[in-house]
C-alpha cells in the first residue's frame, strides 16, 4: 500500500512540470516514482531537462530517456521534486537517509521551488525521530566526530552519533565523504542546531533542510493532501 500512496503523491508532483522546465530530480524510493512518471511524459513529447541529485537517479533518468544537464551548464532550476525522511508542519525537513543530502541540498537551493512528495508516515509533530545525517570529509574524521558529538549533546541528543556503514566498510557518498548519523529523538531548535553543525570545519553539510521546501504532497488513505508551511 505504501508504494501505491507514494506513486499517487509523485503523480501529483508530475502535474507541476511544464514544457521547457529545468527540473531537479530527487533521490529515494518516492522520488523514483516521480522520475518514472516524468519519463513517461517525456516519451510522450514533454520537453524538459533534469538535474539528478545522485548517481542512482542519474542512471534511472537516463534509462527513462529524460534529457539531463548539470548545475554547471544550468545553474538555475525551476522546480525540484524530492522525498523526505521526515518533515514538520513548517516544512522543515530531515533528509539524507539515502546518503545524497549534499547534492540534494545544492539542487534544492538552486531551484525556484522545491516540492516534497511523501506518504503520511513522514509527517511528524517535531523533527528528530529519524536520525539526522551529517556529511563529513574523510580527513580528520575522528576529530569531526568528536565535535559533532559535543554539539549533539549540547542540543539534547537522546542517542549516539554513529558512523554509517555499508556492510563492513564505512558508507561513502557520491561525493566521496562519510556520514555521521545523530539519533536525536527530538530536535527542539532545528535552526540553531543547523547553524552549530555548520561551524565544524570537517562538516560538509547536514540533513536539516530549512526554508527550502514550499509545499509537500502527502499521500494518505484519503487521497493526496497538499501541505504548505504553517506560520511559526
Amino acid at each position: 500500500m505504501s508504494e501505491i500512496l507514494k506513486r499517487e503523491a509523485a503523480a501529483r508532483a508530475v502535474e507541476l512540470v511544464q514544457p521547457g522546465m529545468r527540473v531537479g530530480l530527487g533521490t529515494g524510493s518516492t522520488a523514483r516514482h516521480f522520475v518514472e512518471l516524468l519519463g513517461e511524459r517525456v516519451r510522450g513529447g514533454l520537453d524538459v531537462v533534469g538535474v539528478p541529485t545522485s548517481e542512482a537517479t542519474r542512471v534511472q533518468a537516463e534509462a527513462e530517456g529524460i534529457p539531463l544537464t548539470t548545475l554547471d551548464e544550468t545553474p538555475q532550476l525551476d522546480l525540484t521534486v524530492d522525498g523526505a525522511d521526515e518533515f514538520d508542519d513548517r516544512l522543515r525537513l530531515i533528509k539524507g537517509g539515502g546518503g545524497a543530502l549534499l547534492r540534494e541540498k545544492i539542487v534544492a537551493a538552486a531551484s525556484t521551488r522545491m516540492v516534497v512528495i511523501a506518504d503520511a508516515s513522514k509527517r511528524v509533530a517535531g523533527l528528530g525521530r529519524f536520525p539526522l545525517p551529517v556529511e563529513v570529509v574523510r580527513f580528520g574524521l575522528a576529530a569531526s566526530w568528536v565535535a559533532v558529538e559535543k554539539i549533539a549533546n549540547r542540543f539534547g541528543s537522546q542517542g549516539p552519533v554513529t558512523l554509517r556503514r555499508k556492510g563492513d566498510e564505512p558508507f561513502v557518498t557520491d561525493s566521496g565523504h562519510h556520514i555521521l548519523d545523530i539519533a536525536f529523538g527530538a530536535i527542539a531548535e532545528p535552526e540553531t542546531l543547523a547553524e552549530a553543525l555548520s561551524t565544524v570545519p570537517g562538516v560538509v553539510e547536514h540533513g536539516l533542510f530549512i526554508g527550502l521546501c514550499s509545499a509537500a504532497f502527502l499521500a494518505t488513505d484519503e487521497g493526496v493532501v497538499v501541505v504548505e508551511p504553517a506560520a511559526g
